[in-house]
Formats: C-alpha cells, structure tokens, sequence
C-alpha cells in the first residue's frame, strides 16, 4: 500500500490536481506559513525579521524543472536580484542563497553546461557580498551533476556550499568525500520519493543513517549545516560538537521558514548558530507538497485549514 507521502509526491506531478489546490482559497492559508511570500520584498520582511531575531537565512526563490532556456536564464536574474536587495542590509554571510539546478535548466539537453554557466554569476556576485550560495539536492538521478557543478564551482568559489540527503545509500559515501576542509555541506534526511533500489524507506532506517553521516561531518574538517526540525537530531548534532571540540561558528543549525520558529529563535539566543531556509516566489507549489509531504503535522495543518472556522 501506498504511503501517504508517496501519494501526495505522485500527485504532486498531476496538473489537473495542481490546478485545483491552487485555486483553493484555504491554501493560502497553508502557503502564508511555509513560503515568505511571492515578492523579493516580501522575502526582504521575513529576512530582516528574522536576523532581528538572531536567526540567519539562506534565500530560496522558487521554481524548478524549468522547460526552457530563457526560463532558466530568468531564475539567474531573480538570484540576481536577490542578492541586490540584500546587498543595503550588510548581513553578509548570515544570509545567503539556495538555488536548484533544475530551476537553471540542469535537466534541459546540455544542461549541465548551461546550469554550470548560469550559476557562475550568481555565485560570483554572492562571493561579491561576502556570502555564498548552496546547492540543493534534488532527485537521485541528479546528484552526480550537481557534484560534478560543486566541483567546478569550487575551483573558483571555494565556499560553494551542497545539501546531501541522508536517505540515499550512496550519500555515505558522498559525505566522506566531502568532509573534508572548506566544504560546506547541509545535511538533510530527503524530501524526494526514491525507490528502495537507491534509498532507505523505514524512517528508522532513515533517522540510522542521518545519525551516522552527522557523525562523519562533525569528526570531518568541514563546515557542517544540520537540516533538521528532528529535536534528537539538533541534540546529537550539539552533543557531537561539543565532543570533537568545535568552536560554535564552525556548524550551524538549519530549518525551514515557518517550522519550528520559536525554536529557531530559542536555539540562537543558546548560543547555537541557526540559518532559516526562506523560500519566496510565484512558483511554490512543488515545495509546498514536500512540506506537506515529509512530515505528518503539516500534512494536518493543511487539512485543518480546509475545515470552514
């Protein structure tokens, strides 16, 4: 049978039912907490509030698998953009950027290539404000194309930061290689329906796995970002910091915007560095399903807010 999150990503691929959560009313409801809004300076608000409150953040403006060129070279220019209007805020590396390859035309013939020249510039004008940029993970069937553009990016940009999803099996192996000095490396459990031939489906088996590819960041020379709203992740995720010695700034903690946000706020007063993932932008619908679809408290939340109040 089928599990709820398997049934809300395969759906998510329908256009019929995209068209019509859309149009929903109540979905707004349900997007007003996950996405920042569909502005530059609606994200610029949430940005300010945020670093107000002690919390950094990694801008995501929305959109992925684009079909066209020009598409992507318009994802390029929002990235652009973006980091214009953080430019006056002089936030430097407490905020940076986090940007698909897909939405630079990654899955397009020649892709690659034309990814890999669309996000130079993006990465180049973040190295220009003193921040970075961090390349999300998506399906399995990408993750040798995006090391492969971490690569070449950081020849230039060694600060070129990537996700790694602890659900795929040969992300231990991937963690290995990149923990290692200078790497930036968020670590997350996987947000993408996988088949059991490439990734862990029990979430015992899942939470097993982030377990011990933390475990090898942590010892590592890198910079480890721990992505998880999981409390005995964040706590392992201390717990191995203060084992192996590492100064507060040398980690950081990572959530999503609109989850956990008091924690957010109660780890930075700690002491602990936190960085909130703000996704902005028209195009919120494939992130919207994943956040409802990993974690059974949104998948409620959306629910309840279609019952008339």
């Amino acid at each position: 049978m089928l599990s709820s999150r398997a049934v809300l990503l395969a759906a998510s691929r329908r256009p019929a039912l995209r068209r019509a959560l859309v149009g929903l009313p109540v979905t707004r409801r349900v997007v007003d907490r996950f996405v920042a809004g569909e502005t530059l300076e609606d994200a610029l608000t949430a940005v300010r509030r945020l670093a107000a409150d002690g919390v950094a953040v990694t801008l995501d403006h929305l959109g992925e698998a684009v079909t066209d060129p020009a598409t992507a070279r318009r994802s390029r220019d929002a990235c652009l953009a973006a980091l214009e209007g953080l430019a006056p805020l002089r936030l430097g590396p407490a905020a940076e950027l986090s940007v698909k390859l897909s939405a630079f035309g990654q899955a397009l013939p020649g892709g690659e290539a034309l990814s890999l020249e669309l996000v130079r510039p993006v990465v180049a004008a973040a190295t220009g404000l003193g921040t970075t940029v961090t390349l999300d993970m998506e399906q399995s069937a990408t993750v040798d194309a995006t090391l492969r553009t971490l690569a070449a990016l950081r020849c230039d940009f060694p600060g070129t930061g990537a996700v790694l999803q602890a659900a795929l099996f040969r992300t231990a192996d991937d963690v290995a290689a990149l923990a290692v000095p200078g790497a930036r490396v968020r670590l997350v459990k996987g947000a993408y329906d996988e088949p059991p031939s490439v990734a862990h489906v029990d979430r015992d088996d899942v939470d097993a796995a982030y377990a011990r590819c933390l475990g090898v960041l942590m010892r590592g020379g890198g910079y480890p970002m721990v992505g998880s709203h999981d409390p005995r992740m964040v706590a392992l995720a201390r717990r191995l910091a203060a084992e192996y010695g590492r100064a507060a700034d040398s980690w950081e903690v990572q959530m999503l915007y609109g989850i956990r946000s008091a924690e957010q706020v109660r780890l930075a007063a700690a002491g602990v560095r936190v960085r909130a993932y703000v996704p902005y932008g028209a195009d919120w619908y494939g992130y919207l399903v994943r956040r409802l679809a990993e974690r059974p408290a949104n998948l409620r939340f959306f629910l309840r807010s279609l019952v008339p109040g």
